[in-house]
């Protein structure tokens, strides 16, 4: 787990993988969910036909109109691995802004995974990212002492270096609002760039709201499952402006070997953050507002009609409303589609109470999530597996439910 919260980090050590050895020894489909003991296995088939969110946004009928190119995405994360298959190309170089010495032990491979789960191009049975034409300005941050210096640096230089969307699948590295990071989002918003933070995987714990995704110019971002369901355990607060698939996306196993189920709000900022340039590249003439104007426009909304919602914001990201039905209104050109707390129009910095297992809301959408990663690796049917009593429950207590549009 990331020292930063975890948000879509592999689980790697006996005790992080006993949380979810209770829930997430499931049999999904085609293929089936092993517990850590097993060796992982790569698909025979690739990863792509396990990324389910990519048929649900209909990512094939996008591409035709829009794969992102001409944009470029910053992700401000863990060291991104130039020799990924998927990666290939796609790639811009970068600066190392940090100072000092980087923390003993290898990288977690966080950030190549969000960089991948973006742009990544299947190569070689690798991720196929939602946008594989944008490029990745990857800015790498040490973990230690959790990267609060350097990151607003890393977002005034991707701003100066071309980048029209950062990515911020990280939280719990600023507690609360800074001045230097205040700074940093001010500026990106006034050249018009779109940042996308993950809102955090402890809903169902302490539900602490962090910054960058609890400040008034960055999108936060929740996680929805396959059945397009909040889960437990993506955070939720006003913060929240939208919500993306999040749940059982495939991620390289932390040993290298093959791709194993991940979760977490990590994963739902990198596809909200496709999303936008799949937008963006086909509407170049728009600016970052008018982008996540349309985005805003076009979600999957609560179907109990109470928008924004604390779980899902303005709802479930749907580009291919932009880009196949032609809907979205993108709006005034420099007026950011989001409240202004300092106004008095919200409230973003005040955490809401945790709610029940048996509040629940219905959402149409288009797809889905689930926060943290897992060791369960994914394998092909037909090997045995050994299923504990009652770990479905465990797995699926405390979901909204929602539907396909």
């Amino acid at each position: 787990m990331r020292l930063v919260g975890g948000y879509g980090a592999m689980r790697t050590s006996s005790a992080k993988a006993g949380y979810r050895l209770a829930s997430l020894l499931v049999v999904l489909g085609g293929f089936t969910v092993f517990s850590s003991a097993v060796a992982p296995a790569a698909f025979a088939d690739g990863a792509r036909s396990h990324q389910w969110y990519l048929d649900r946004m209909q990512a094939d009928s996008m591409w035709k109109v829009s794969a992102g190119q001409g944009v470029t995405v910053a992700v401000i994360d863990g060291e991104v691995d130039a020799s990924r298959p998927e990666l290939q190309g796609q790639l811009l170089p970068s600066a190392d802004l940090n100072t000092g010495k980087p923390p003993g032990g290898s990288d977690d491979g966080h950030g190549t995974e969000m960089a991948a789960l973006i742009a990544g191009t299947g190569a070689g049975g690798g991720i196929q990212g939602l946008a594989p034409r944008a490029k990745i300005l990857p800015l790498k941050y040490y973990e230690v002492p959790f990267g609060g210096e350097v990151i607003p640096k890393y977002i005034r230089y991707a701003v100066d270096h071309g980048a029209r969307i950062i990515n911020m699948s990280f939280g719990y590295i600023f507690k609360g609002e800074t001045s230097d990071m205040r700074s940093a989002v001010d500026y990106a918003n006034s050249k018009g760039v779109l940042m996308f933070a993950g809102s955090g995987n402890h809903g169902d714990k302490d539900n602490v709201i962090t910054a960058p995704a609890s400040m008034y110019g960055v999108v936060a971002v929740g996680a929805v499952d396959k059945n397009l369901s909040v889960t437990k355990w993506s955070n939720h607060g006003p913060q929240v402006a939208l919500a993306a698939p999040g749940d059982d996306i495939p991620m390289r196993c932390a040993n290298g070997q093959g791709y194993c189920s991940s979760w977490g709000t990590s994963q739902a900022t990198a596809i909200a953050s496709a999303s936008a340039a799949l937008v963006w590249s086909a509407h170049p003439d728009w600016t970052g507002d008018q982008v996540l104007r349309a985005l805003i426009e076009t979600a999957g909304k609560p179907q109990d009609g109470k928008v924004p919602s604390e779980y899902l914001g303005y709802g479930i990201v749907r580009p291919r409303m932009v880009l196949l039905d032609h809907e979205g209104d993108p709006g005034p050109a420099n007026v950011f589609p989001l409240p202004n707390p300092a106004r008095g129009n919200s409230s973003a910095s005040a955490a809401p109470k945790p709610e029940s297992a048996a509040h629940k809301g219905k959402v149409e959408a288009d797809a889905g999530s689930h926060g943290g990663s897992s060791v369960m690796p994914w394998a092909l049917g037909g090997l045995g597996v050994i299923v504990a009593a009652g770990a479905i429950v465990g797995f699926l207590v405390r979901r909204r439910t929602a539907q396909t549009t």
